[in-house]
């Protein structure tokens, strides 16, 4: 397997620095830290640029914060400058980890995503009797350090483009429950970092257990096959891989083995055979979201412009799914 190195002079020029910036202000140009980075562009990137190439540079401490939707999850928010060295970092050792990717991974990959995702599922199923579908456990709270950076070592050979890296994975959580294990959710590096951690089960699925009809998106997998047996051979073979290369287990409550014909549940959709659904709860948040802007749009907040804009996004996601009636249903009854 081929080593990468001389990546910290290309992750550390100045162009590549400024263009990381322009990628991390994206939506926080209006508030203080992102006004602030924007009016003194250049001198702080140029301090940045001397702290990471004459070793002083040090990560600052983690914003925290819960989010509820779609679920409750605690997020650890990384100080602007930091997102710029992310940005920096992945820009460059983001394609070499690409290449290693296999083609039905879906999560946080430029062309894929979870519509795609979704269209993959109903082509597996369409050839399949039956699917396995499984969640890791906590899965970004148990990524183990020594094993990631196991696994960078394999890709990457240049020491000061390392030393950054370990410095990042390192960088102690607010919330962390053990030391050594654990990834923040909420940073672009941990979005890499998840993905390649999991291209390994990849791997092993597709390659070694001889599985064609496979994927994963981020922690959630699901494999296809004709009977419950070889699905069976599969769930047991997946969490002794997990455990002894990975230290990670699978959720057991979140395992379903079930015919296509009852239909998946993925990313928000109900995938069939021949009809990819809604679910209903993504739905009554939908309803609620496109309320909540008609009422802003009523008292002036937003511009007619504004709303449409808006309505149209949330309504691109579901477009993806047979919704049509529903649609007609919701806005003729407005």
């Amino acid at each position: 397997m081929k080593r990468h190195g001389y990546l910290f002079e290309e992750i550390t020029l100045f162009a590549n620095l400024l263009s990381a910036a322009h990628r991390a202000l994206r939506g926080h140009q209006k508030n203080l830290a992102g006004a602030r980075l924007v009016f003194h562009l250049e001198p702080e990137l140029l301090a940045l640029q001397a702290e990471l190439r004459d070793g002083t540079y040090q990560p600052r401490p983690y914003r925290v914060f819960e989010i509820y939707e779609p679920k409750r999850r605690m997020i650890c928010a990384a100080d602007l400058r930091d997102r710029v060295v992310h940005h920096a970092l992945c820009h460059v050792i983001g394609p070499i980890f690409e290449r290693s990717m296999i083609a039905d991974s879906f999560a946080c990959r430029v062309g894929k995503g979870a519509h795609a995702a979704v269209a993959r599922a109903q082509h597996f199923a369409r050839r399949h009797r039956y699917y396995l579908q499984c969640d890791v456990s906590q899965y970004f709270a148990s990524i183990d350090h020594a094993v990631l950076k196991a696994l960078l070592r394999r890709k990457l050979k240049d020491a000061r483009a390392l030393s950054l890296l370990d410095q990042i994975i390192d960088f102690p959580l607010p919330i962390a429950t053990q030391p050594e294990v654990g990834l923040p959710i909420g940073n672009l590096t941990s979005q890499h970092f998840a993905n390649l951690y999991l291209s390994e089960l990849d791997h092993f699925v597709k390659e070694r257990l001889r599985m064609k009809g496979y994927l994963r998106y981020m922690d959630d997998f699901v494999v296809f096959g004709a009977d419950k047996a070889s699905l069976r051979a599969v769930h047991a073979a997946a969490q002794e891989f997990l455990a002894e290369n990975l230290r990670l287990q699978l959720k057991e409550r979140a395992t379903v083995l079930a015919p296509v014909s009852q239909g998946l549940s993925l990313l928000g959709f109900r995938v069939f055979p021949q009809l990819v659904r809604l679910k209903g709860e993504k739905w009554r948040r939908l309803q609620h979201r496109i309320r909540a802007r008609e009422a802003a749009f009523g008292k002036g907040a937003l511009t007619e412009a504004d709303l449409s804009r808006s309505v149209g996004s949330m309504l691109g996601h579901v477009v993806h799914a047979d919704t049509l009636r529903a649609r007609q249903q919701f806005f003729y009854s407005s």
